[in-house]
């Protein structure tokens, strides 16, 4: 791997980071505060929160098994998605490599910042071998996105293969693991101290059933979490996201029981839409969605939006045409959507 000073933009490893006024103090017991121009009345919003989200962080570290100091949290993935074109990749210089289809994030991001963005197409079984994967790098290489459960296939990329590019790969290797939680495979962040050029992402948004709050997750080394805590804005996750995050995390029984049921549900809906006159394949998935192919994607998807049934059309995705994206509902849903699609 090469050294984190070799993988950072210039400019960012230099970087003089902002110092809040909350940074300053830190350590020290405080009850008067008359140092951020802020508005002593309208107690506890009229002060910044946190900008390091320190209690968030220590409630994760326990349940998700990473060190407090290893986590960057964030306005959603996608901000931690975007830092990592603005802290390690030279914009018109630098490359990043993704496998494909994939979450389309990963090439908005790159576009913005002006970074090559190669793809690398996935086989017929939506896989991906670490050798199609590190072909298609070069000196300039800084990153490759791997989504596993990938989105939209739904499928656990192949962890060996993944293993693979960890060991071979010397720049960033990037897992996104939003869907983790539906998922038969162990989350791969067990491994951050192996494997130092790794980060892992996760999200409050699916199996915690808080996208409202907008909070994304980043595990990495320390030294990964440090850069990213130089280029970050002061007061990224606001006071709101940061008292609804610790709500949602001290309630974990809550979520175990939703992941339970919505994988009763995923099962018997991806049976019932298998036997569907319109439904020609449903692929596996270790997530919270399948990909159907069907008959006639774009005619039944607005068939659907007629009877106020949304799902996502993917059937101009690459690999996906004539597939719909069906995210798994309650019962009543998931019955409303298949009642719909008999009447075709």
């Amino acid at each position: 791997m090469k050294t984190l000073q070799e993988l950072t933009r210039p400019n960012i490893w230099s970087l003089a980071p902002y110092s809040s006024a909350r940074n300053e103090y830190s350590g020290h017991a405080a009850h008067v505060f008359l140092d951020a121009n802020e508005n002593p009345y309208n107690a506890p919003y009229n002060r910044y929160p946190d900008p390091l989200q320190e209690e968030v962080k220590e409630k994760l570290s326990h349940i998700k098994g990473v060190p407090a100091e290893c986590i960057f949290l964030g306005n959603g993935s996608d901000e931690a998605i975007d830092l990592v074109y603005r802290c390690f990749c030279e914009p018109g210089k630098d490359n990043v490599v993704a496998i494909c289809p994939t979450y389309g994030m990963y090439q908005v991001c790159a576009d913005i910042n002006n970074v090559e963005y190669r793809n690398v197409m996935l086989d017929d079984d939506y896989q991906v071998s670490a050798d199609r994967l590190l072909a298609a790098c070069d000196a300039n290489t800084k990153a490759i996105w791997i989504c596993s459960p990938n989105n939209p296939t739904g499928n656990n990329i192949n962890r060996d293969e993944i293993i693979k590019v960890l060991e071979q790969f010397d720049g960033l290797v990037i897992i996104d693991e939003a869907y983790i939680d539906f998922s038969r495979e162990q989350t791969i962040s067990r491994l951050l101290s192996k494997y130092p050029n790794m980060i892992v992402l996760q999200t409050l948004s699916k199996a915690w059933g808080s996208a409202a709050i907008r909070l994304g997750m980043a595990f990495a080394s320390k030294d990964i979490i440090a850069i990213y805590n130089k280029v970050k804005y002061p007061y990224n996750v606001n006071l709101l996201t940061q008292q609804q995050a610790l709500n949602r995390l001290n309630n974990t029984y809550d979520v175990e029981q939703w992941v339970r049921m919505l994988l009763q549900e995923r099962g018997r809906l991806m049976t019932a839409f298998a036997e569907l006159k319109i439904c020609e394949k449903v692929y596996p998935t270790d997530a919270n969605f399948f990909l159907a192919k069907v008959t006639d994607a774009q005619g039944i998807y607005d068939y659907l939006v007629e009877k106020g049934i949304i799902v996502r059309n993917r059937t101009r995705v690459q690999l996906c045409h004539d597939c719909l994206r069906i995210t798994i509902g309650t019962r009543e849903e998931n019955n409303e959507l298949l009642g719909a699609l008999r009447s075709i």
